[in-house]
């Protein structure tokens, strides 16, 4: 059951999908208080767990911090952060008492989950224009499938966004590219794509390409397809402020930018120097902005990722007055260590100033909106606009599309990456833990940067990463530019990442159709034991395991130097193990706790009890895949219910299914 309560005036934000009408009255749980801004409280109880939040900090249970929705560019994913890149204001509690709340608000909201009093779960925000919906529901499970039907279906991605993926910042040349591509071939381990960072345009301008190192980009792109390699270019959210530039010209002249108060065009820095930010929340804005990925997409493109919106601010011509004033002040007196500190800190604080968010102002159905109201939108629309300019484009062809960015809503038009975050073991961790929170929200393609971006990775650390990052359906290595090079072929004993990466290709048959299902069917392909196991104690508290679909368990490696880990199975279980010549060693295990040794080019996932997996034989790309002669694995007299499609078109309406026996 969903109830909808309106406090104030809401802004509407297209999250969800259903028509719900408005409750009267209070909600049964906790207690709403809307005077000066809106706040809800509820005592939670001892056994009381809260799930969701998508891309948040720390674990799947989020109880006992706090937690910020407020769309930040923060490489540094420390604990301590409370705001990551992402808003999604929809957590669950579940214990004596099952229900879930979205609170439809685009600016910043504050979780606060038992951080300043242990019982008390706090939800401020800073006016009184919310939309809270309230679910109820059997549990925690039940409550998210509710919660997924509100909001629509989630995106669904062509079958080769599956494969693996290269990027790199600081490939600058067909060269890099084409040695990317030669590498990974002569070595023969897995590839599909390899992403384009910034420096492939001409001097960061979007939809350009740099005249000297990317001429006759058509038949670039053609070359790499003939070697079944696709380019999926990036797109940032700032438009650089050129003469003749006409992405630029053409968004002056029809009010398509976001406006300063005086009615001028808002000015910010980011890479090409200073920009205008599309109003993407204006919806002839978003229309022509989406239009231009066509420019792109008549060269053969089939994909893109959209970053830096936030909108990231590296600083505004105003932040500069304002450093100017307090340095100007600072010189001409003798500081104490209090003034150095302030001048530190002003330094620190002058790129996503919040007094810069505060500047500027969307149209949206001719009302002047400022932007700190809405924040958390912007990389939703600016998301939102490449994928009905894409549809424009070709309305039956599915294009990858995911975002740095999101709101609750987003996931309809793309997925998402889960930002800049940084070679460390804990990241892995941090990895393995946001999955299913973000498929709550709607979220399924997702995946992290394996191997981490910035900071310099190991070949160990790489290898456990990839373990996990085969069950991601977004499969990327991406590094940042000055760290070290981390491409699979960097590394000595390169048969191991040939291994890893050709079990993703042997596994993509049943990823793609646990994908499909969940997406077409408003369920998580990434579930915490707990949704399933509700009456086991152990399984409650676990969250370096996860379940996969409906067939299998996965507990992946995320510490250095260890030879393996301690594994619970809630159940009776089916290992299958992957080992490194190619065969898949099978082992069934009894409930309970159990050391299972894994070497660093090997792979391990668990069936449930009664169930069983098609995989494939080795591919070097998703459409070598050979799906008509895979085996089953896992228990016999048991059955895989297969669904699969062209891949291509949006004909996955069709719902092919096929059920496949293991006698």
């Amino acid at each position: 059951m969903i109830k909808k309560y309106v406090y104030g005036t809401p802004f509407e934000t297209e999250a969800v999908m259903m028509e719900i009408e408005n409750a009267e009255g209070t909600p049964e749980y906790g207690k709403v208080c809307c005077e000066q801004k809106f706040c809800f409280e509820y005592e939670m109880s001892n056994k009381d767990m809260i799930f969701g939040l998508g891309q948040s900090n720390r674990g799947i249970n989020k109880r006992g911090y706090i937690y910020i929705s407020n769309c930040t560019d923060d490489p540094e994913h420390t604990e301590h952060k409370t705001s990551l890149y992402g808003a999604h204001n929809f957590i669950v509690i579940s214990g004596e008492k099952n229900f879930g709340l979205f609170v439809d608000y685009p600016s910043t909201v504050c979780f606060d989950i038992g951080y300043t009093h242990s019982d008390k779960l706090k939800i401020e925000c800073e006016y009184c224009d919310v939309t809270l919906y309230v679910i109820e529901g059997e549990n925690a499970y039940d409550i998210v499938k509710q919660f997924r039907k509100l909001i629509g279906q989630s995106y669904i991605p062509p079958k080769f966004a599956f494969g693996y993926a290269q990027s790199r910042w600081g490939y600058k040349t067909k060269q890099d590219y084409r040695e990317v591509a030669r590498e990974y071939r002569k070595n023969h381990i897995p590839i599909d794509m390899i992403y384009m960072d910034i420096d492939y345009m001409q001097d960061f301008k979007d939809f350009t390409l740099n005249e000297q190192n990317f001429d006759d980009f058509e038949e670039f792109v053609k070359e790499m397809k003939q070697n079944n390699l696709r380019l999926i270019p990036i797109i940032d959210a700032g438009v650089k402020i050129e003469k003749g530039y006409s992405v630029y010209e053409e968004g002056v002249k029809n009010n398509y930018f976001c406006k300063k108060e005086d009615g001028s065009d808002f000015v910010a820095a980011v890479w090409p120097d200073d920009t205008h930010f599309p109003d993407v929340l204006n919806k002839e804005a978003r229309k022509w902005f989406g239009s231009k990925y066509k420019i792109l997409t008549d060269k053969g493109i089939e994909g893109f990722w959209n970053d830096m919106n936030e909108p990231a601010i590296f600083y505004t011509p105003e932040g500069i007055e304002r450093i100017k004033k307090s340095m100007k002040e600072f010189i001409e007196k003798n500081p104490s260590k209090d003034d150095v500190w302030f001048m530190r800190d002003s330094l620190l604080y002058l790129a996503n100033n919040p007094q810069d968010y505060c500047a500027f102002y969307h149209n949206v159905n001719g009302q002047k909106i400022r932007h700190d109201k809405v924040h958390n939108l912007y990389g939703y629309n600016m998301t939102r606009a490449a994928a009905e300019g894409l549809q424009e484009i070709d309305n039956n062809r599915r294009y990858l599309l995911f975002s740095r960015s999101s709101y609750i809503g987003m996931h309809r038009y793309g997925g998402i990456w889960t930002g800049d975050n940084m070679s460390w073991w804990s990241h892995i961790l941090l990895n393995i833990k946001m999955m299913p929170s973000l498929n709550m929200c709607g979220f399924l393609y997702i995946g992290a940067d394996i191997g981490g971006f910035g900071a310099d990775t190991t070949r160990e650390l790489l290898l456990r990463w990839l373990a996990f990052g085969i069950f991601t359906p977004l499969m990327r290595n991406h590094s940042a530019n000055g760290t070290r090079r981390q491409e699979c072929y960097q590394f000595e004993k390169i048969e191991a990442f040939q291994h890893v990466i050709k079990i993703r290709y042997r596994l993509i048959p049943y990823i793609y159709s646990e994908y499909m299902k969940a997406a077409l069917q408003y369920d998580m392909y990434f579930k915490p034991l707990l949704f399933v196991y509700q009456n086991d104690e152990i399984a409650r508290e676990i969250e370096d395991q996860l379940l996969i679909g409906n067939e299998i368990m996965i507990a992946p490696v995320y510490t250095q130097n260890a030879k393996g880990r301690c594994v619970y199975l809630p159940e009776e279980m089916m290992m299958l193990k992957f080992l490194s010549n190619g065969t898949i060693h099978t082992e069934q295990y009894e409930k309970g706790y159990h050391y299972i040794a894994i070497e660093l080019d090997e792979v391990v996932l668990f069936v449930k009890k009664g169930c069983c997996i098609p995989i494939a034989e080795p591919a070097e790309y998703v459409e070598q895949i050979d799906t008509k002669n895979m085996k089953l694995y896992g228990y016999i007299n048991s059955e895989y219910l297969l669904y699969d499609d062209d891949g291509i078109t949006k004909q996955y309406q069709q719902q092919n299914y096929k059920t496949m026996k293991y006698e």
